[in-house]
Formats: C-alpha cells, sequence, structure tokens
C-alpha cells in the first residue's frame, strides 16, 4: 500500500472497504515503521522448534502469559554456533514485522543467546527428581505384563489417530481379545484431571492391562503428562499399565511411572498382545516335542522287553517265555494305539483354538448376517433396548457399510430374540 494511501485512509475515511491484502499490508507498514520494533531483545522460552530441509529455523517464544512465532533465516542459521532447543531460556534480538501470509506477528531473530532452562523445564525436572526420591520410578514397582490378556482398556481420546492405531493393532495381533475405551481428553488445562478420572474408571472397570497413551505433539501439547497428580495416579495403578506417549524422542514423567514404556501407541499395543500366529506356532512346536518324548518312551520299553525276553530265554522254560512275550506285546499295542489317539485329540484341540481365535473377530461376526448398534452421538454399543428412547440416531455397522437409523418406538421384551 501506498504512502498516498495510508495517508488518505488516516484522514478519516472510515466508510472505506478495505480488501485483506491492504489491511495486512497497512498493519505492517504500521510495524515497519516504528523504530523501537526494528531492534528488539525479548526473554522468554522456546517452544515447538522445528528445523525443516529449508535450513530456516522456526519456533514459539513464551513466558506465562503470551506467545510470539520466531523465524531465523538460513543465513543466520548457519552462523550460529547455538542450535534452539525445546524449553531452552534464551534472550533474542531481532525486528518484529506482519507476516501477511499467515497474518501474524512474527520476530526475525538475528542473534540468540541462551541463558538456560526454561521455566517450564525446570519444574519438570525438579518435579521429576521429587518423584524419583519417592520411589514412583522404582523397576520394582513394576508390575508384570500378562501373557496372554483377555480384557485390555485404552485410556485416550476417542478422537484421536492413535486410539484407532492401537485398536488397529490388536484386532491384527490378539483378535480373542476384549477391548473397551476409557474416553478423556489428552490436551489442554483440563486433561490433568481427566486422565486422572479415566484412570479411576478404569480401576472400577477391572482389566489385564491399560493402554494409555496419544499421539506425538510439541512439549506443550504433551504437558499433561508431566503433571503430578497424572503421575502419581499412574504409579499407584494395580492393574499394570503401558505408556505410549508422542513419538519415540518425546519422553514424559508417565513413561517413567508406567510398568512399560512404548515409543508409540501402536507399539504400546504390540507390547500388550502376542501374536497368535506365534502362539499357535508355538503349540504346535510343543505338540512335536511331546510327540518325540512319547516315541522316546516306547522305545526305551521296547529296550526292556528286549533285555527282559533275554533273561527269560537264559533262565526260564519256553513256554514261560512265549506267554510274556505276547503279555508286553500287547501291552505295547495298547499303548501305541493310545499315544496315537492321544497325539489325534491334541491337534484337534489346536485346530479348534484357531478356529475359534478367528470366528471371535467382529468382522466374522458381521460376515455372518449380523449387525452393531451403535448410538449414532456417543458411539456407545447398543446392547439392551432400555439403553434407547425414542427419537434417538443409531448407526446399524454391517459388514459392508452402515445404517443410520431413528427409533420410532422401543418394544422391550421378557426373552432376547432369537434368530
Amino acid at each position: 500500500m501506498s504512502k498516498s494511501m495510508i495517508k488518505h485512509i488516516s484522514s478519516g475515511f472510515a466508510h472505506l472497504h478495505w480488501t485483506v491484502s491492504e489491511l495486512t499490508q497497512y498493519v505492517r507498514d504500521l510495524i515497519d515503521s516504528d523504530h523501537y520494533m526494528q531492534d528488539v531483545n525479548v526473554v522468554g522460552e522456546l517452544s515447538n522448534v522445528s528445523r525443516p530441509k529449508s535450513g530456516h529455523i522456526y519456533f514459539s517464544l513464551k513466558d506465562s502469559k503470551s506467545v510470539i512465532q520466531c523465524v531465523v533465516w538460513r543465513s543466520i542459521a548457519t552462523r550460529s554456533v547455538y542450535l534452539p532447543e525445546n524449553g531452552d531460556k534464551v534472550i533474542l534480538r531481532g525486528n518484529v514485522s506482519l507476516y501477511q501470509a499467515g497474518g501474524r506477528c512474527q520476530l526475525y531473530v538475528n542473534s540468540i543467546q541462551t541463558i538456560g532452562a526454561g521455566d517450564a523445564l525446570l519444574q519438570t525436572e525438579v518435579l521429576k527428581e521429587k518423584l524419583a526420591l519417592e520411589g514412583l520410578f522404582d523397576s520394582d514397582k513394576k508390575i508384570q505384563l500378562p501373557e496372554f490378556p483377555l480384557r485390555i482398556l485404552i485410556v485416550t481420546s476417542p478422537d484421536a489417530a492413535a486410539y484407532y492405531d492401537m485398536l488397529n493393532v490388536i484386532e491384527r495381533r490378539w483378535p480373542i481379545a476384549n477391548t473397551q475405551l476409557i474416553s478423556t481428553v489428552v490436551q489442554g488445562v483440563e486433561a490433568p484431571q481427566e486422565i486422572v478420572k479415566a484412570l479411576d474408571v478404569a480401576k472400577g472397570i477391572g482389566a489385564d492391562v491399560i493402554l494409555l497413551g496419544r499421539g506425538g505433539g510439541s512439549p506443550d501439547d504433551l504437558i499433561a503428562f508431566n503433571a503430578e497428580n497424572v503421575v502419581r495416579a499412574v504409579a499407584e495403578m494395580t492393574i499394570p499399565i503401558v505408556a505410549g506417549i508422542g513419538h519415540e524422542t518425546d519422553l514424559t514423567l508417565v513413561d517413567l511411572a508406567a510398568d512399560v514404556r512404548a515409543p508409540t501407541p501402536s507399539a504400546a499395543a504390540e507390547l500388550a498382545t502376542p501374536d497368535y500366529r506365534v502362539v499357535y506356532q508355538q503349540l504346535n512346536i510343543q505338540m512335536e516335542r511331546a510327540k518325540d518324548a512319547i516315541n522316546s518312551t516306547v522305545k526305551n520299553y521296547s529296550l526292556k522287553v528286549d533285555e527282559m525276553e533275554a533273561m527269560l530265554n537264559a533262565f526260564s522254560p519256553v513256554t514261560i517265555i512265549n506267554h510274556a512275550r505276547h503279555r508286553l506285546v500287547h501291552t505295547y499295542d495298547l499303548f501305541v494305539v493310545r499315544i496315537r489317539e492321544l497325539i489325534v485329540e491334541k491337534r484337534s484341540s489346536a485346530n479348534r483354538f484357531v478356529y475359534t481365535l478367528i470366528g471371535l473377530k467382529p468382522t466374522e461376526t458381521l460376515n455372518r448376517g449380523y449387525s452393531i448398534v451403535v448410538d449414532s452421538n456417543s458411539d456407545k454399543i447398543i446392547i439392551d433396548g432400555n439403553e434407547v428412547e425414542k427419537g434417538q440416531l443409531l448407526d446399524i455397522v454391517m459388514s459392508k457399510g452402515k445404517i443410520i437409523v431413528e427409533v420410532v418406538d422401543v418394544f422391550l421384551e421378557e426373552e432376547p430374540y432369537d434368530r
């Protein structure tokens, strides 16, 4: 925008219609014309540090009340000895301007002076030392994960991709498990208290293992998992907890307090469940070992029979020897038959176990013509007519697709409907 336009606007023509570009250009010109904004020193704490392939460095500078976006151009970043890290407390020098494309005020940094760790990082370190002295992170207090969990609780946000990642892993590895979501927010001011409440609910329900997870984010996004009340709640759980918070490089105090720490939510689900294919393979191996052991026993008895026959031939009449031989052969035949029956029974049991695992998959149930009724608003699965009311919207989930219906009326029967 030209200086004449600025002068024209400032002379009192309030009825002038601005375009967005004109408005942002005007604000930028105002800031750029203020000599105080051309060389400023600002103290704050770094967060959301990003170093893309372009070579520029982007981050936020914050204090207890405000935050401003900052940029270090590649030409300056390549000459800088210090590389910004999340949680560092620094003094930045540069100029303030408006980034028109994003419509936000930014600090364009010329130099960075570090003055130690930021308040948030220091508070986390102090809390970490305090809880460590209390023994909350001690390895001897960790609860061992069950080998074959049948009930798994997932504590996370129902809207998070992490929830579906964990579900998919459990469905793929151990479909026999019964999973249940304990919904909670995992980010924001209310997150710590909500997570503690969700863990209290999990206590009341009971399970073999709990998965506590959320996807990756900035240190500020994960701050709820460094809250003291959340860390204590995790450490006090009597049900084993696997924490899968953020990415592999993210480490929170909850990770230290949990019984097992996983690098990601998906990895948490993998650590908590066995692979049913491996279990089946191990069963087959054990059956083969049992078969070998039985064959070895039979061989040993056969050798003893031969030894006895030799002794009888040396010290007893022929008739006694023949009778003894017939009895031993008969016993041997019965033993072999029984062994073969046992082998057949074991193999049949293993096959039934596999078919049961496959049949328990929700997709197989849907393929047989059944469907799942879900509340359209809460995603709660409906299993009782008393949970439905007239006018309620329901999702009828089938093997292929779903139907959204509205309840016209509800009929409650003494006995369940039987096809």
